[in-house]
């Protein structure tokens, strides 16, 4: 992998910039897209309902990814730690649209899991949805962090930030199997 070229101040100032309108839309879009008005009616017999599957394994795979880039900065691979962070955050893109375009497209899926399972479920889903929205700037400002090399900063930020994003993508396929596998009625 190429060495990175250091970003001057005014274009890291813009780019962040950018991250923050990126967060406003992409949140607002998520906030919404549950809005009927918002809802895109698939032809008759087409369903997306593969997506699920599809997205949340993408989510374990950033999972791999996170832990494999935490591996390889603790050996002083900085290349290998960028990249295993680059395929994290393509991969989170790619689930970002897959799992828009489904909740545009699908009915919501209630939760039939009782007793016990069930606050466990609701903890783990509120949890994770809180910490993919409060986290969703600060990776993408952590990554830019990286990016511009400014590697104090970096490190600062990614101390917070590991965590979180990990959190997220380990809870969301573990939401997704028990909405969808363990606990489906």
């Amino acid at each position: 992998m190429a060495a990175v070229q250091p970003l001057s101040a005014p274009a890291e100032q813009k780019l962040r910039t950018v991250v923050w309108i990126l967060t406003v839309v992409v949140l607002g879009l998520v906030v919404n897209m549950r809005n009927p008005a918002l809802h895109i009616s698939l032809p008759e017999g087409m369903s997306l309902g593969f997506l699920p599957a599809v997205y949340s394994a993408i989510n374990a795979l950033v999972a791999v990814c996170l832990v494999l880039a935490l591996v390889f900065i603790k050996q002083g691979n900085v290349s290998r730690h960028r990249a295993m962070i680059t395929a994290a955050m393509i991969l989170s893109i790619l689930f970002l649209l897959l799992y828009v375009v489904y909740h545009l497209t699908s009915t919501e899926t209630k939760f039939t899991g009782q007793g016990w399972v069930r606050p466990v479920y609701f903890f783990l889903l509120i949890t994770h949805v809180v910490l993919a929205a409060v986290s969703f700037p600060f990776i993408l400002l952590t990554y830019l962090a990286g990016w511009a090399d400014r590697r104090e900063a970096h490190r600062r930020m990614a101390k917070f930030v590991f965590p979180m994003w990990l959190y997220v993508a380990v809870t969301g396929p573990v939401v997704y199997l028990m909405l969808y596998v363990w606990f489906a009625s």
